[in-house]
This record gives structure tokens, sequence and C-alpha cells, in this order.
């Protein structure tokens, strides 16, 4: 767990140019805390791995910087921090390359929201495109799914206007400060999705929405997401950045077909044509993603507390599959109790069956549970 005390040096050294996610890993593997490295020497700031350039942004950082005054501002507007170090870091996006070292929220990322999905497109959207997008959008709500998208003109507005719409819960990821709702007139819309959702950003407070920032945000829109689907996408389209994300951090990948004449439906047939799943009917999610199970899910997580059992079985399995005979073995219990402890990790989205009664542990659960 991360105290406040300490997220204001994460904050520090998150409002340097040069730190990012390895640099960050360097500082927390050399120091321990961010604390000390924010006041170690520039002898052992090197030792840690930054260059001279970005020891020189530090000591001005030290000397500039009221970290207090920081901290105050971001409370003062409601900001909610999370780091590496926090529990309700979400566990998916921890699992990415370079994930975000620090991460502010407006509105609430609560558990529930693993079950998501991106839907992300052109910003210039026909009218084929808005329906689709609608139709998605209303139907992973109505299946207890978070739509996650980058609160941007055209596709992404019109996915978090239809689940906040449809009752669901909506997520954007911003390539500004949260405090800097960009496009401006989405700051209505941003609002509403902080009452059944949140906005989320891994720049600083007061970063305003350049250019450059976009691009990198989208590893963090299919991070945290289980799938991502394309609606609209020309041939340059920044949506396709995001589905090469997903593809790197392993998530499924869906594209909606068009014509082969429309600028917008170019870069999600090519999607296609590289391997993507064609998105036909809002069905194709429910098969590959087995949504008929996040209801289950959900209430058992809520209704089934954790036990002993469930503890001593997760300490064992990892990534890699384990027979139950070899389950029992190691945790020392029952078969009779490991098979019905399973049953019910599986219904909880703990562990997954993967033939021939091989389990492997969900690393979301082993983070719940600190193992």
């Amino acid at each position: 767990m991360v105290f406040m005390d300490d997220k204001k040096f994460w904050i520090g050294f998150n409002l340097i140019k040069g730190i990012g996610a390895v640099r960050m890993q360097g500082l927390v593997a050399y120091f321990g805390d961010m604390e000390t490295a924010w006041n170690a020497p520039p002898a052992s700031l090197a030792e840690a791995g930054l260059g001279a350039k970005v020891i020189e942004r530090v000591l001005t950082a030290r000397e500039t910087v009221s970290l207090d005054k920081v901290w105050e501002k971001i409370e003062s507007q409601g900001i909610k921090i999370l780091t590496w170090g926090d529990e309700a870091y979400p566990a998916r996006l921890k699992e990415i390359d370079q994930p975000p070292p620090v991460m502010y929220i407006r509105g609430e990322y609560l558990p529930d929201d693993l079950f998501a999905v991106a839907i992300v497109g052109t910003r210039k959207v026909t009218p084929y495109g808005r329906q689709v997008t609608e139709e998605i959008a209303s139907f992973l709500a109505a299946n207890g799914m978070t739509v996650i998208s980058g609160l941007a003109r055209g596709v992404d507005a019109i996915a978090h206007q239809t689940a906040l719409k449809a009752g669901g819960r909506t997520i954007g990821i911003l390539g500004s400060g949260v405090d800097k709702i960009y496009p401006p007139e989405h700051r209505g819309l941003a609002e509403q999705m902080m009452e059944r959702g949140a906005i989320i950003s891994d720049y600083a407070v007061g970063t305003p929405p350049e250019a450059s920032n976009f691009p990198p945000r989208n590893r963090i829109i299919s991070g945290l997401s289980l799938a991502v689907v394309v609606v609209e996408a020309a041939e340059t389209s920044g949506a396709l950045i995001t589905a090469e994300f997903a593809a790197e951090q392993g998530r499924e990948i869906f594209a909606v077909p068009g014509s082969i004449l429309a600028p917008q439906s170019k870069g999600t047939n090519r999607l296609i044509q590289k391997g993507a799943q064609p998105l036909l009917t809002p069905d194709d999610l429910m098969q590959a993603l087995d949504l008929t199970r996040i209801g289950a899910q959900k209430s058992a997580r809520k209704i089934l507390p954790a036990d002993e059992t469930e503890a001593r079985v997760l300490n064992v399995l990892g990534s890699e599959p384990l027979h139950v005979d070899e389950i029992r073995n190691q945790a020392g219990l029952p078969i009779e109790k490991i098979s019905a402890t399973l049953a019910m990790m599986e219904l909880k989205g703990m562990v997954r069956q993967v033939g021939g009664m091989n389990y492997v542990a969900m690393r979301e659960a082993q983070s719940d549970y600190n193992i």
C-alpha cells in the first residue's frame, strides 16, 4: 500500500519530463520508496539509471515545485491517485508493457470495471458507424460490461453517451490532465461519466491536450479492457494504434466491416484482413467473451467471500496449467474439497479451467489476495 505522503513523491517524479515507467521502475528497485528517491543525491540517481539531463530536471523540480501545494490542488478537485503499490491499481493494466506509474482518476474505478470492453473509432463517424456504436454500447451496458473509450469526438463520445443512457458504466482515458477536458464541448459528458464511471489519465494535473499525448494513452484504453472493438477507422486513424496495443497485450480485437469504398472503413477492413475478428452482431462479443458468465461472476464475487481454502489454492496456482491432482497434492487438501473450491473460484473469475482438469489462476485474483 502506498500512503499519501509517499504518493506526493510519485507525483513529483511524474511531473518531470523523461521519467516514465521504465525509469520509475529503476527508482523503485534502487531506492525502495519514492521519498528516498526524491531526496537522493545526484550520484545515487545516476546509479538508479537516470541520465544527466533528467537528473538536472529532478534537481530543478526539487527547488521549484511544492509537492504539498500540488497535493492540495489534487485533493481540492476530488482527484484520486493510484500507483503501482496500491491494491486498487487495476491488475490487468499492471500486466502490460510499461504500465503507467501514476493514474489520476476523477470518479470511481470499481472492481467490476474489470469486466470492460473498449469501443474506439473515427471522429468523422458516419450514420452507419453511429448506429453500430449505439447498438454495441447498449448491448455491453445491458450485459453488465463497462464501456471504455477516449472521450474524443465521433465514435468515442457516442459510445460513452450510449452506455450512460443504457444505465451502464463508462470510463474515458484522456490525453491530457483530468482537469483539462478535451474537446471542451465534452465537459458535460465528462461530468456525467464521473457519476457512473470515471475519467482517467496518466498525465499530471494541468497537462494540456497536446497531439503527442494521445497515441500513448491508447495503451491504457486497451490495457484496461478484455477486448477492443474498432467501429470505423481510416487507414491512419488513432483507433488503429489502440488495436496495435491490444494485439501486443493479448487482447481480443474486433473490427466492424464496412464498404470498401468508404474511407472510414478502410482501416477496419484492413484489420479484418490482418486477422481481427469481424464483428457482425453484438452476439459475436457474447460468444467470444462468454458474457453470459459476467453477471454470475459479479454476483459470486460479492456473495461468496474468500476463505483459507481459496487462499491455499491461489498460492498453488499460477499462469502455468496445473492438474487438479497436483493442486490437491500441493495444497494438502482432500480432492472433494479442492473440486468444490475450484468450481466456486471459477464462477468468481478467480481461476480458469484450460482443459483436461488443468487450471490456471487469473492474475486479478492473485493481486486481490496479495499472493
